[in-house]
């Protein structure tokens, strides 16, 4: 980890700074397993608060941490009554069957590279790509994983880097080819950034310095 902070601190000024702020790198990471993916089916679009309480009342439905065999248990009135809409506990059944008849295999995923994970993992209904991301980041803990679609690390590269408008995901790509190949690390570090006080209407480091070099 040590390796990956040093480099995005070198690589990118404006990151370095945040990286100052906010501390030692503190990922949590979750085990790759079934309970990980409806988790993270179960938060899409959801504030923390709102899903937890969710989640919290489908475990307790379930009668425990969550699993192929006590999701197909559930009847849909259960599911309901525990706060999922019925999109999410489609698409929570639909994979219970795919970890269930064997197209989903977590035991396997390890293995596989991060485009066959994306693969396997977006054939599930309501699981797309940000899904995928989230999981490969905090679960198969990937290290160079870049969530261009995610509105948190967006937003907080607006704000960093002094963007007019919420960077497009291409933009997204522009700004972080330096960090390559440990876009996971600063990914974390941005929406660890959105808890912080906003920066000072300074411009950013890099963008100072480079003005420098071309009067020089």
């Amino acid at each position: 980890m040590k390796k990956a902070v040093d480099h995005l601190k070198k690589a990118d000024t404006t990151l370095a700074s945040i990286i100052a702020r906010v501390g030692p790198c503190k990922i949590t990471y979750r085990e790759p397993t079934f309970e990980m993916l409806a988790r993270a089916i179960v938060f899409q679009q959801l504030s923390t608060k709102a899903a937890l309480t969710i989640y919290g009342r489908l475990e307790q439905a379930a009668g425990g941490p969550l699993s192929p065999e006590s999701i197909q248990a559930l009847s849909v009135g259960e599911m309901r009554r525990a706060g999922l809409s019925r999109q999410k506990l489609g698409y929570i059944r639909d994979l219970a069957e795919h970890a269930l008849s064997g197209k989903l295999d977590f035991t396997r995923l390890p293995a596989m590279s991060d485009d066959e994970v994306i693969e396997v993992l977006t054939d599930i209904k309501g699981v797309g790509v940000w899904t995928a991301h989230m999981f490969l980041l905090f679960s198969l803990r990937r290290p160079n994983v870049l969530p261009v679609g995610d509105l948190g690390v967006r937003m907080a590269i607006q704000r960093a880097y002094r963007k007019r408008k919420i960077p497009t995901p291409r933009q997204v790509e522009q700004i972080a080819r330096d960090w390559h190949p440990y876009c996971s690390f600063a990914a974390w570090y941005l929406w660890r950034s959105l808890e912080l006080k906003p920066p000072t209407k300074n411009k950013p480091i890099a963008e100072t310095r480079s003005k420098k070099s071309r009067t020089k």
